[in-house]
């Protein structure tokens, strides 16, 4: 089925609290139709005046889901629609959305290769829907994630990807804190580079499927030390969040 590109209103049918600053928002959809994991909507506000301002968000939700996606929103307090997720809505109100959108940053569970997600701060989200996705489609094959987070309490989805990894023993999840660590803290304790990368996809191999998210200087950094390391470019798909990304806005 094609999507359609055409706005539609959206009902905000759940909130909740993912990190002090983020939060996710489950939304109704009249005119629904599968997603492919990596994708994002459109979210468009009107003022009064008529004043209108939209941002991209990533969809958090696997495409197995119907009628119905998860926008995780990360609070920017420069921003315009951010703000207005977390200090305005609430269950039953209405928004105005478009989507699916994108066909680059994007994976099916019945792809055949080891699979290396790589995140920094809210650029987990697509890569969520990516690790629900396969857990909805029981791939086996290896996957691992690294995702670096400022403290313990920035970990976005920090309960649900323990419980994934729990449950399937083909997944690795590594986490890495950069301000702060707790004193029983047992991952990484610095900025993803090429020593930590190496030793989390080493037993991946160099035929894994790379999808590296977050900010700008992490996500070059870390598809060059791929590169380094073996990986094709081809190999390594990005998305970069940032003050002029496409799929995580303020």
């Amino acid at each position: 089925m094609k999507p359609s590109l055409d706005w539609q209103i959206a009902t905000v049918r759940a909130v909740r609290s993912e990190t002090p600053k983020v939060k996710t928002f489950t939304l109704s959809l009249p005119a629904w139709t599968p997603h492919r994991a990596g994708q994002h909507y459109d979210v468009r506000l009107t003022a009064p005046d008529g004043y209108q301002t939209q941002r991209s968000y990533s969809i958090a939700s696997e495409p197995e889901r119907t009628g119905e996606i998860d926008l995780t929103i990360e609070r920017i307090e420069t921003g315009e629609v951010s703000p207005y997720f977390h200090d305005v809505i609430v269950p039953g109100d209405q928004v105005e959305v478009r989507g699916p959108i994108g066909g680059y940053f994007v994976w099916q569970a019945s792809r055949p290769e080891p699979l290396l997600l790589v995140a920094g701060g809210s650029g987990v989200v697509p890569l969520m829907s990516m690790l629900r996705h396969r857990a909805a489609a029981r791939a086996t094959g290896p996957a691992r994630l690294l995702y670096s987070s400022r403290t313990l309490e920035d970990i976005i989805y920090y309960g649900e990807l323990s419980a994934l990894q729990d449950g399937q023993a083909s997944l690795g999840v590594y986490h890495t804190l950069t301000r702060a660590q707790p004193a029983a803290w047992k991952g990484y304790t610095r900025r993803i580079d090429q020593p930590m990368l190496a030793e989390v996809v080493r037993p991946l191999g160099r035929s894994a499927q790379a999808y590296v998210c977050g900010p700008t200087l992490l996500v070059e950094s870390a598809a060059d030390a791929l590169v380094r390391l073996g990986l094709n470019r081809a190999q390594i798909r990005t998305e970069r969040f940032g003050p002029t990304n496409l799929a995580q806005g303020g």
